[in-house]
Order: C-alpha cells, then structure tokens, then sequence
C-alpha cells in the first residue's frame, strides 16, 4: 500500500491533496511520529495534537512567506517534518541533530525561534508592523495554545494588536477545554455571516442610512449596538478577544481537517486581526498519551505497545527530593506555602498540592505573577516557596529585584533545572541565575553539593529571614560525599579536604567534580584543597583569606555563565586585597549552550573532571 507521506517533501507537496489524501496524511503522520519519539523521547502529546492542525496550515498558507510562529515551539515536529527535515526527525533533541523547537538555522520556514511561551503574538505583531512598512501583504499567524495563554505577555500582545486595521490570524490551540465549549449550528452560523463580506457592507449601510434619520437616528444606531452585543454575550464564547479587537472564529475541531481548512480561508478574507479558536486533543492518536498527557509530554524512548519506558526513571531525582523534603516539613508549619508556574510535576511539588490543596497555588504559566503573588503572600507573614526551573526564572528577574528583595521579604526560591540541562537545548539551560541574582540586594544563595545538603539546605532556608534561593540542577540526586556535612552556618563554605598549592572551589553538584579531580592529581604528586562553596552569596571572605595565604592557585567550577558567576565574584574579591593567586574560573563560556544529553554538555564545556583535570596539569604543572 503507497503511502502519501513518502511522496511528502516540502510544504506545496500537501496543496494538491484532497481532504481524503489529508486524513490518509494526518494518520500515516501520527504513526511516524509515535515510532520516531519512542526511539528518541520528546514531547509526545502536544505534537499528536496539532497533526491535522499543522496540516492546514500549510495547505491555507505559503510558508516561508507567510509566517508561522508557534508559541513554545515544542508542538513543531510534525511541522518539521513536512518542511524537508523528515528523515532528520530521527536525531530530534540530540546532540548535533535537530533541535526540539523552531530554530532558524534549521530551515527558511522556522522563522522566528522559542522556547518559551507566550510570545507568538508578541512576535507576530512585529512581523505585521514590518508587513506594512516593507509593503508586502504575507500572512502573518501565531499558534499559541491555551496554558500560555495564562502569561501576561499574550494579553499585552492581544491588546496591542486589537487596534491593527490589516490581517493578522491568532490559532488557539485549546487542548484543556480551558475556554468554554460551543459548537454547532450556531456557531458556525454566526462565523460564517460575519466573514461574509455581503454582512458587513450591509452592517455598515443599515448604521449609515439610520444615523441620517432627524433627531432619533444617532439614538437607534446606539440601542441596536446596545443589543449586538448583549446578544453576543450570550450566544459568542470568545466575547473577550471581540472586545479587543478580534474576530472571534470557532470554536472549531481541531482534528477535522475540512472545518479548519474553511476557516482559515475566511479569516484570510479579513482585513482585521482575527482569533480562531481550535479545540485538540492532547496525545490524540495514541492511547497511553491521551490518557496521560502530562507523561507524555516531554517523554523518555517507550515501548509502543504499553507506553512504558525502555529504561526505569529514576526515583530519587532533585526535584523529588525537594518535594519530599518540603511536605514533610508542612507537616509541622502551617505558614508554609508552595507555588507553581504550571509544572507542579516537574518542580516536585506533586505530593505537596495532595497532602496540602489549601497551601499550593499553581499560578499557570506567570511567572512573573508567581514571584508577586509569593511576595504578597510573605508580607502577610507565611513563607511562601516558588519553584521554577531555572530558565523560567529569567522571566521574573524584574518582580525578584522590587517586589521582593527590595522590601526584604521573605520568599524561598527553589530553582530547579539549574545549571545544564540537555535535549531541550538553548532555551532551557539553566546557567545564567547566579549571574542575574547575585548583584541584587538582600538575596542570599545556596548550592547544595548533594542530596543530603538539599534536604538541609530547605530546612535551613524555611527558618531564614529574608529572601534566599536553592539552587539544584535536573536529574539524579547524588548521594556522594556523605560523609561531609558540616551544619550550615550563614556564609560559610565548607573545606572538604586540605591541601597545599592548588586549591579548587566547587558550586553545587561540580563538588563531587572537585574531589574526582583533586583524586587524579594526587597521582602527580598535587595536593588539592577541595572546598565547597555552598554559599554563592554571601561570600565566604575569610575561606578565601585562607586559601590565599597558603596557596599559588584557585580554581572555581561551575554550571553557570562565567561572566557574573560566583567564580567571578572570587576573582574580584582577591583583586580587591591585592592577593599574589592566579584565580581561574571554570564554567560555561559566553555563548549559548545547544542540546545533548547532560553528560555530551558537561564535557562539551569542559566540565568533566577529565578535562578539568588537563587544564589545571597545564596550567600548574606542565
């Protein structure tokens, strides 16, 4: 039996295939992508619910001239595919192949990059804006799905772009029935008159004869309006993106291809942003993904015919350890308080938002609004946690900064993912939170070396007065140096092993690196002092006034930019006493770190403790 995916190789080869051939597509395209992610892992469920979607797109526009943003990016696999990267899909999320999110050097019809949510519109409003100066008259249409829809950035965006009087089609892909239902005859009837350009000439022609009526004409054209829209009210679902701005369209089935394809091209006739709202469904086509799309979302490789993982997850993650950690110590304080920006699963806080509903908070995807809300929650005295990943953090930075270290309160940041963290590539790594917290006033951080540390370190941080940020990264929780646990004394580092000559400095999890390295060297005869930094800031002064003392070289690992890092804050400071110690910073140098697995990564930026070992040879020895 042919199949129509093989005859598929760029965009135009869909335009010439009826709804029959479509929906052959559509099925033959799930299956590829369920065999293809089971050997790879990705994210699963968000791709097999915009298959049908995808495919309209394409048949309605001409990529690359009409340009396709999709918010986050991580739903463009089969996208991907049908734009000449479909044997390529195979390396998806490894190292050197290709990326899990729209990247610009991949291809012409990946047009603008993310990685994030909630910019799709944002960007897509520039690429209006440049439309009508450069005089050209491409489509412009962002897909945003309805949990980024929850960031604050996509309503500034809406907002702005209500007020365009050309083209501009907004997809919401409504996979969590977020935004009521409403389908039918209705629906459609009412979609279909007001595209109709025959409705609004007469709409238009009815306000122009009535307002010349004498005296009462101005009063009827108000009252009918007055009317319009209670009746839209009732019976227009998307009253909200009618009142800024848009044409509301929909809702419509995502997964029929004939419907989304009819209303693509009445919003094209539009002169005027238009939003069309597409119910999917996530995970749709495979059943282990349907009925657990959250699993399925960011996937390991699986067994087709179960759903189960090839290789048994790891239990004891960082991320489990900190829930773990923080539900037990709610047990006994009440003014305990967690929060999350849509990922209670993946911060750890799953447990917690059971055992305690009235004490967690899943804010959606707002992070800037969660650092506020926690600020807000502290000023009335409880301790609120947020637990972001790292790279979200980013998005916040602002609401850190005023709302909360400027007025001294009390918030825990728990900033999971810290450091590198593999196939999600460039947008997600996790290094540049040192860099970005550490010159603000009153915020204290921590780097746990281990789980043991961790579980500490939340215990200490729940009973600090001010702001303070754990620090951990993604993946398995070592239990290695166990035997070191000094308690936790406020900015003080803790000297693991004494040497002489050459001393090393490791931040979080690179002190494990530190004490494999100092191993190694000590076969040439090197006797490293090895000192966990656990405080990032404050600076532990009086542990470097030691070192400096008593030792030629200072060598800082971390998972974290170099400009700005924590090692740089120890260059600085022995520069300031005028010490005779070469300082050498060693971490993530200055450019954007792509996607591989943690351990490709680490070596890749030289933080294995091989390379490690090498340069500190070359540099003291050699």
């Amino acid at each position: 039996m042919s199949s129509i995916l093989d005859m598929i190789n760029e965009p135009s080869d869909i335009k010439d295939l009826d709804i029959n051939q479509l929906n052959k597509l559509a099925k033959e395209l799930r299956g590829y992508l369920i065999r293809t992610v089971s050997d790879t892992g990705g994210h699963l469920s968000s791709n097999l619910g915009v298959v049908e979607l995808t495919l309209a797109l394409h048949y309605c526009f001409n990529s690359p001239y009409d340009k396709l943003i999709w918010d986050v990016g991580h739903q463009t696999y089969i996208h991907k595919i049908i734009t000449g990267r479909k044997e390529e899909i195979k390396t998806i999320r490894q190292y050197k192949g290709l990326s899990g999110f729209p990247k610009r050097i991949e291809s012409k019809h990946d047009v603008f990059e993310t990685g994030h949510s909630s910019t799709s519109i944002s960007a897509a409003l520039g690429f209006v804006k440049a439309r009508e100066i450069l005089k050209k008259n491409n489509y412009i249409v962002p897909i945003i799905g309805d949990g980024s829809m929850t960031g604050g950035m996509a309503f500034e965006a809406l907002n702005n772009s209500g007020r365009l009087k050309s083209n501009l089609i907004v997809i919401l892909n409504d996979n969590q029935m977020s935004i009521s239902k409403n389908v039918g005859g209705l629906s459609s009837y009412l979609d279909t008159i007001r595209t109709g350009a025959v409705y609004k000439d007469m709409k238009e022609e009815v306000e122009k004869t009535l307002t010349k009526i004498p005296k009462f004409g101005k009063e009827v054209v108000k009252v009918l309006r007055d009317v319009k829209s209670s009746i839209k009210q009732l019976v227009i679902p998307g009253m909200l993106f009618e009142e800024l701005g848009f044409t509301y369209l929909g809702p419509i089935d995502g997964h029929n291809i004939s419907a989304l394809i009819k209303t693509l091209n009445q919003a094209k006739r539009l002169d005027e942003p238009v939003l069309i709202h597409v119910n999917t469904i996530k995970g749709k086509g495979y059943k282990p993904a349907e009925l657990n799309p959250t699993k399925y979302h960011g996937t390991k490789p699986y067994y087709i015919s179960n759903g189960e993982y090839k290789k048994i997850p790891c239990k004891d993650t960082y991320s489990k350890v900190f829930g773990n950690t923080l539900v037990d110590i709610a047990k006994n304080n009440k003014m305990l308080v967690a929060i999350s920006a849509a990922m209670p699963e993946g911060t750890g806080l799953s447990d917690f938002s059971k055992k305690y509903p009235d004490r967690f908070f899943d804010v959606g995807i707002a992070e800037q609004h969660a650092v506020t809300f926690a600020a807000g929650l502290a000023s009335s005295g409880l301790k609120p946690v947020v637990a972001l990943y790292s790279s979200f953090l980013q998005r916040a930075y602002d609401q850190i900064l005023h709302d909360v270290c400027m007025q001294n309160l009390s918030v825990i940041f728990a900033i999971d993912r810290a450091g590198l963290v593999g196939q999600d590539g460039e947008t997600h790594q996790g290094v540049f939170d040192i860099s970005f917290l550490s010159h603000i006033p009153n915020m204290t951080i921590l780097a746990p070396k281990n789980k043991y540390e961790l579980k500490d370190t939340i215990k200490y941080a729940v009973n600090f007065n001010g702001p303070i940020a754990i620090r951990y990264p993604k993946g398995k929780a070592s239990g290695e140096l166990k035997e070191f646990n000094e308690n936790i004394i406020y900015g003080k580092s803790e000297v693991i092993k004494k040497g002489n000559t050459v001393a090393i400095i490791g931040v979080g999890t690179l002190v494990e690196t530190a004490y494999n390295v100092a191993s190694m060297l000590e076969e040439q005869d090197v006797q490293c002092s090895i000192i966990n930094a656990r405080f990032i800031k404050p600076l532990d002064t009086k542990m470097i006034d030691n070192i400096v003392n008593t030792h030629d070289f200072i060598f800082v690992l971390e998972e974290n930019v170099i400009i700005g890092g924590y090692g740089s804050n120890v260059a600085r400071y022995v520069s300031e006493i005028n010490a005779d110690i070469k300082v050498v910073c060693i971490g993530i140098k200055d450019n954007f770190v792509e996607h591989g697995t943690r351990d490709e990564l680490i070596k890749l930026c030289g933080l294995d403790k091989e390379s490690i070992c090498k340069k500190i040879r070359e540099i003291c020895i050699d």
